[in-house]
């Protein structure tokens, strides 16, 4: 959620014994956990009430925090305190339920969504806004660290972005002196690092997210010359500009198989080849949403169905695979051809599809095969996306691994979707974007 100026100058009312008042809004906790960075023999060491603490994170809020916390994770990051379905203290509390610790991040504004760090009465009243959120949450003891801004450095222009994260650093610290301050950054280039590093030198520690590019993590903290600790606050799927196109340019999303095969990966690359100095990981996203498609980033299908994601994250926390496994896809086709042969239909025409899958635990396959148009979204950065419209009645015996659809009569670009359900709440999905001639 973003604010405007408008929004911001309304937080500059807030008075200071308002915000003294709110200093504790824990549900009667008042005993903060501290948290400091150690940096011993060229390692770096996240410490937790002075124990070393391995963060097993994901990007959470919504979510099921029990079932994250029984599959082995015990830190969870969030991209603002005022998430309009769920408030900021119920988040903390409910961590603190499960044992699970929160990375929170305080939501600043963004150049990209028109945000003027030239008005200093803006900048002022987002200050303010920031201390109010601290002096609320800072004693509560599910708290591990702050997060100030989410990808601000997306599209910006103004280098005054960092030295107002820098003044709310310096407000934390003065403030809260047991909680680190980061800022989550898109990508981790040398230009940007050392931006940063000048402009908010308060900070703790930099975050980076990063998604197909974080397999080449090392070489990118190398170039960078970067010798401090780090998290990485969102990795998992390939980014959608990324990856292939078709020839009218619609993005080729991997398959759940793929995706697991390169989570596995990425997390060896980038997280566990970097430990002396990634001291926290935050997999994205411990949930779903529509971003290009409804499966591109989410672990989770809409349905609450558990994809091999999971799995690999399972394994990775716990050291062994869940007892039921998710089903696993080797290949998709439409027309007898993948998606990399930029699939063209003739309007109303009749073609086959097929997928090819199988369960680990040997569980009955159930099929679901879906055409949605493909989504016209030019967001960056997560931004909210509308899921595209659905196209009905196109499909036959859309409950087995084949079927024969009927491609819409209206010309233009579209995406079929199967997803492969094995009656045990786990799935798995892939999907062909195409075009009607």
């Amino acid at each position: 959620m973003d604010h405007s100026h408008k929004n911001y100058l309304k937080m500059a009312g807030i008075t200071l014994s308002l915000m003294l008042g709110l200093s504790i809004a824990t549900s009667g906790q008042a005993d903060a956990i501290p948290v400091e960075i150690t940096h011993k023999d060229g390692r770096f060491q996240l410490l937790r009430g002075g124990e070393p603490y391995a963060v097993r994170g994901a990007g959470l809020e919504l979510g099921d925090m029990g079932l994250f916390a029984s599959y082995g994770g015990n830190s969870i990051r969030t991209w603002s305190t005022e998430n309009p379905k769920i408030t900021a203290l119920e988040v903390l509390d409910n961590a603190q339920k499960h044992g699970v610790t929160v990375s929170m991040c305080i939501e600043i504004g963004r150049e990209r969504l028109g945000f003027d760090y030239n008005d200093e009465e803006a900048v002022a009243a987002q200050f303010e806004f920031a201390r109010n959120e601290v002096m609320k949450y800072k004693d509560h003891p599910a708290l591990l660290t702050w997060i100030i801004g989410n990808e601000v450095n997306l599209s910006f222009r103004n280098p005054k972005v960092f030295d107002a994260i820098n003044d709310i650093s310096k407000m934390i610290h003065e403030t809260d002196p047991n909680h680190p301050t980061t800022t989550a950054l898109a990508g981790f280039s040398p230009q940007l690092v050392k931006l940063v590093e000048t402009r908010a030198p308060d900070l703790d520690f930099i975050s980076t997210q990063m998604y197909g590019g974080i397999v080449g993590l090392k070489r990118a903290i190398k170039a960078a010359d970067y010798d401090k600790p780090l998290f990485v606050t969102e990795w998992g799927s390939v980014g959608h500009w990324e990856v292939d196109k078709t020839s009218w340019r619609a993005p080729i999303e991997q398959n759940s198989s793929e995706k697991a095969a390169n989570y596995l990966k990425s997390y060896k690359a980038a997280i566990a080849a970097n430990s002396d100095q990634v001291i926290g990981s935050y997999v994205f996203l411990w949930g779903q949403k529509q971003e290009r498609t409804p499966t591109w980033y989410g672990m989770f299908l809409a349905d609450g169905s558990e994809t091999e994601t999971i799995d690999v994250m399972h394994y990775l926390w716990k050291g062994s695979w869940p007892d039921n496994r998710s089903p696993q896809v080797k290949s998709m086709k439409l027309n007898s051809k993948t998606a990399k042969k930029s699939v063209k239909l003739d309007a109303g025409g009749s073609y086959k599809a097929n997928v090819k899958a199988s369960d680990p635990d040997g569980d009955d396959l159930q099929y679901q095969w879906e055409i949605l148009r493909e989504s016209k979204a030019t967001q960056e950065g997560g931004d909210r996306e509308e899921v595209p419209e659905a196209m009905t009645g196109l499909i036959d015996n859309s409950d087995t691994d084949r079927v024969v659809m009927k491609a819409p009569e209206e010309p233009g670009a579209y995406r079929l979707f199967v997803y492969i359900r094995d009656g045990n709440g786990n799935a798995g999905h892939a999907n062909i974007p195409f075009l009607v001639e």
